[in-house]
């Protein structure tokens, strides 16, 4: 699960949205002027299914040595990839058809269930609902990508900006953290945070770091994850939020009215998902039954021209 921003109308935008897009002050009355979008875009929210052979990988697997040599393994591959996106359902509805479409896969609930996210805190809490709801049992994974963002805002609490020293502290944390428990990495970069009598302002994203890894530390069992085979980052709901989304809903210019919006996603995770020639047969028949059939189904005649 992810979201990604639309520009929208002012009459598409959410209540609160709107408020904020009432406060602001419009420079231009032709286009948004610079930094105002933040107060424009509505959510789109997407979500991805699709299927791994589980591959087991050590965490130098997943990094190379950090003085360039070795080898990545490779990671499980996607397979029978599905998308859904909609910028008019809010995010319990979303989870609740990725939830649905795995269903369909495996009714029976005999393959292992994980759930990869970016640490957004409604998302998860609508996974574990829907998960409890359903009697499931389902693994949530940290986006490993997620985590090395904080490892280098930690990084710049110690190093000067563009030191290589920096580079090669980010690499031993993120081995650490695929390695052991993520409370031993927050415990290490505290501590070295007071062993440099860094102030609150020079520790600030140190401690924002270690803060994060204890708050997500259940969600952030890479060890498990990498033994079992699973897939440890979100290259795949990012890739969908660029080409479902991104690179149709978000072209310069471009703001979107709520059911136009909806129906644009709709109908290109149809085509991302080969569904597209099947809808269209659908629809079709759909609109024949409406606009003709339904019209003399009762031995209506009609009139004369």
């Amino acid at each position: 699960m992810d979201g990604k921003g639309i520009v929208m109308r002012p009459e598409a935008l959410r209540p609160a949205t709107q408020s904020a897009a009432a406060r602001s002050n419009t420079k231009l009355e032709t286009r948004l002027s610079k930094g105002e979008k933040r107060n424009r875009k509505r959510m789109a929210e997407v979500g991805a299914v699709y299927t791994v052979v589980p591959v087991s990988r050590a965490a130098t697997d997943v990094l190379a040595s950090g003085d360039g040599t070795g080898e990545r393994k490779a990671a499980p591959t996607a397979k029978d990839k599905w998308l859904t996106a909609s910028v008019l359902d809010d995010a319990a509805t979303v989870v609740a058809a990725v939830f649905d479409e795995a269903e369909r896969r495996d009714p029976t609930h005999q393959r292992p269930w994980v759930a990869l996210v970016d640490g957004n805190n409604h998302q998860i809490d609508r996974i574990h609902a829907e998960a409890a709801r359903r009697e499931l049992n389902v693994t949530t994974i940290m986006d490993f990508i997620h985590v090395l963002e904080y490892l280098w805002r930690a990084a710049w609490s110690f190093y000067a900006e563009g030191d290589p020293a920096a580079e090669a502290w980010v690499h031993d944390k993120a081995i650490a953290m695929l390695d052991e428990k993520a409370s031993i990495v927050a415990a290490a970069i505290r501590r070295k945070a007071t062993c440099l009598g860094l102030d609150k302002t020079q520790r600030a994203n140190a401690d924002r770091a270690a803060d994060y890894l204890l708050n997500k530390a259940l969600y952030l069992d890479y060890p498990n994850a990498l033994a079992n085979g699973w897939p440890i980052a979100t290259g795949i709901i990012e890739g969908a939020c660029r080409h479902l989304v991104k690179d149709r809903m978000d072209i310069t210019g471009a703001r979107w009215g709520l059911e136009g919006a909806e129906a644009v996603l709709k109908l290109r995770a149809l085509r991302c998902n080969d569904d597209l020639d099947d809808y269209w047969s659908f629809h079709l028949t759909r609109e024949r039954q409406r606009v003709h059939q339904s019209r003399y189904a009762h031995g209506a005649i009609p009139e004369a021209a």
